[in-house]
């Protein structure tokens, strides 16, 4: 079975490959915590980030937005203290100020799902790249969307995060065209 060039063969990283990268999403609280992620990413690789997830589920409350805003600096204390996320206090705060923007997001647009996915225009953009080598870590629309979202308050989201934010949550699928979970493979 063939797979993206980028995957290893660490059963953890086939499995997030296989079943989540480029799936798309609408539930709420998991385009929450996938921006959450993408972000703690900054300057790391995902298999770190994917490796710490489960760790970041319990830390902070499975991102659940409603309790991360009332975090206490007590909390943010032993966040800072906890082996099992990236101990990085610019990226521990900006979970609780995406946090509020998020359910500002919410607020006004009824859904984090309508709001994020009206950049794609509400349906998936599925690529044709034939190597890893040409698909890009940034387009014209992670621009945008890294403007607009540090535009309403979100942190560590620029442009390259927010592609990779795209491609993780199925906004952009960047399955290469020989890997099994392109769609024109199934």
């Amino acid at each position: 079975m063939k797979r993206c060039a980028w995957v290893t063969d660490e059963p953890l990283y086939i499995e997030y490959h296989d079943q989540e990268w480029g799936v798309p999403v609408y539930d709420d609280r998991m385009l929450f915590e996938m921006l959450c992620l993408e972000g703690a990413q900054a300057g790391l690789s995902w298999w770190t980030i994917l490796q710490k997830r489960e760790n970041y589920r319990k830390a902070f409350d499975h991102f659940d937005a409603e309790k991360i805003v009332q975090y206490s600096d007590e909390k943010l204390e032993a966040l800072r203290e906890d082996k099992g996320i990236v101990r990085n206090k610019l990226k521990i705060q900006s979970v609780v100020t995406n946090a509020k923007a998020f359910l500002r997001i919410q607020e006004e647009y009824g859904s984090f799902s309508d709001y994020i996915w009206g950049f794609v225009d509400h349906k998936p953009i599925v690529n044709q790249w034939k190597t890893k080598e040409e698909v890009p870590v940034t387009n014209e629309l992670s621009d945008k969307m890294s403007k607009q979202l540090k535009k309403v308050g979100f942190k560590f989201v620029g442009s390259t995060i927010c592609y990779s934010y795209m491609q993780a949550v199925g906004m952009i699928n960047d399955h290469t065209l020989d890997c099994f979970c392109h769609p024109s493979n199934k």
